[in-house]
């Protein structure tokens, strides 16, 4: 095909002398290219399609909402009926009750939020040296300036120079090193700590045991703001609506995308619990100017509404901690593979292959020479930095499709090995 459109996170110059995978259609957990070739999504697209493809219901709600009113800014004090309506539904999802939905068109989007309403909070009430944002290594927060700034990838933010100040990082599965580094900037210079509940773009690590109630302990114990990065894990890929209702964790700010669509049409939220609230619906705080143009978009609301219809009456969300097992189970006949060092996983449906570190180290492309095998073999996953294969499909997928995975993995490694 001609080439023109250029490709978000893509060696343009190896697209043009290799090709496109050009897709067609889908159906449930399955996608076709243009040729024809059936591929089984083991990825459910970039982490977000939750309730499989081929949802005709979600397409015409969105369809009733356009041919009403599509969309009207929602500045100051004007709004849709249907985004109240997805507003409250959110909430009453939410793991903290009482939370306020902010509305935004995607995670990335969502995460500049969160950095700009944590130092606001701090800003209103009065300690405005509270500017500093931790992040963990292997931290994927997105890509605009806020989440490049928070990547614990450093790939991902080399090239671009200094962006936000003020961002420190600590080990990704160390609670103790939190509190130290806290301590030694001094708590009342720290406005938020944002944490994956499981890192997902990092290489798919779920939370060593008690890791996450250590870490929102320290935020409680320091008054530093608990930011939950949500964009993966919610709306049902981590066993429950959120990885921070499955342990408790009650955060300040919760930031969510993806799932509350399944990708369908573009949105995220961040969720804001009463005490982040609080300062800024106060009598006389005055206007926060911040937004989108497509904050609450009328036609997006409609299809998440649905969306999250189908979460609920098909219990994907419970359905998804049912199959966390079964899952690394299958995965795990690949252990055995001259190329593989081990399998991650265990919370809810996402997990990772990871390649052997010393082979990645002396051939840093044999990720995504496997995950490039793997495709040829009908299946498709995602390579990721550090040599894993992330696997999380949508939450619809059956108990048998979990070994056409497994056959597709094996073939992948094989061709390349």
């Amino acid at each position: 095909m001609t080439q023109t459109f250029w490709h978000p996170f893509a060696d343009m110059a190896a697209v043009v002398s290799g090709g496109e995978l050009v897709l067609d259609r889908g159906e449930g957990c399955y996608v076709w290219d243009v040729d024809g070739k059936r591929y089984l999504d083991a990825t459910a697209s970039l982490w977000y399609c939750n309730v499989g493809w081929g949802r005709q219901e979600i397409g015409k709600a969105a369809a009733a909402q356009m041919a009403k009113l599509p969309a009207y800014s929602n500045f100051g004090d004007i709004v849709i009926p249907v985004t109240l309506e997805l507003a409250d539904r959110v909430a009453n999802l939410a793991p903290v009750q009482g939370s306020k939905v902010f509305l935004t068109s995607g995670g990335s989007d969502s995460i500049d939020t969160a950095t700009k309403m944590a130092r606001h909070y701090w800003q209103l009430v009065g300690e405005s040296d509270r500017t500093i944002l931790i992040r963990r290594e292997k931290a994927y927060h997105g890509m605009h300036t806020a989440g490049t700034s928070l990547a614990g990838i450093p790939a991902n933010a080399a090239g671009h120079g200094s962006l936000i100040e003020d961002v420190i990082e600590v080990p990704w599965d160390d609670p103790d090193s939190l509190r130290a580094a806290i301590e030694d900037v001094g708590q009342d210079r720290v406005a938020a700590f944002f944490c994956e509940p499981v890192i997902g773009a990092g290489g798919v690590y779920p939370p060593p045991e008690g890791y996450l109630e250590a870490v929102r302990q320290v935020c409680s114990d320091t008054d530093v703001l608990f930011v939950a990065d949500e964009v993966i894990t919610g709306f049902g890929r981590c066993g429950d609506w959120f990885a921070s209702t499955r342990f408790g964790l009650e955060p300040d700010i919760l930031v969510c995308a993806k799932g509350i669509t399944s990708g369908y049409l573009p949105l995220g939220a961040v969720l804001a619990s009463p005490r982040v609230v609080e300062p800024f619906w106060a009598e006389g705080a005055g206007m926060w100017r911040h937004g989108y143009t497509y904050s609450g978009h009328a036609a997006v609301a409609a299809a998440a509404l649905v969306n999250i219809d189908i979460l609920e009456n098909e219990g994907l969300p419970a359905r998804s901690k049912a199959m966390e097992g079964s899952m690394v189970d299958a995965l795990k006949q690949l252990t055995d593979h001259e190329l593989v060092e081990d399998i991650r996983g265990g919370v809810g449906m996402l997990a990772a292959v990871s390649l052997r570190h010393d082979l990645v180290e002396d051939d840093p492309a044999l990720g995504a020479r496997v995950g490039a095998a793997t495709r040829e073999a009908g299946v498709l996953v995602r390579p990721l930095v550090g040599g894993a294969l992330a696997v999380s499909p949508p939450l619809t997928l059956e108990g048998s499709q979990l070994q056409e995975i497994v056959d597709g993995l094996r073939a992948g490694l094989d061709a390349v090995a």
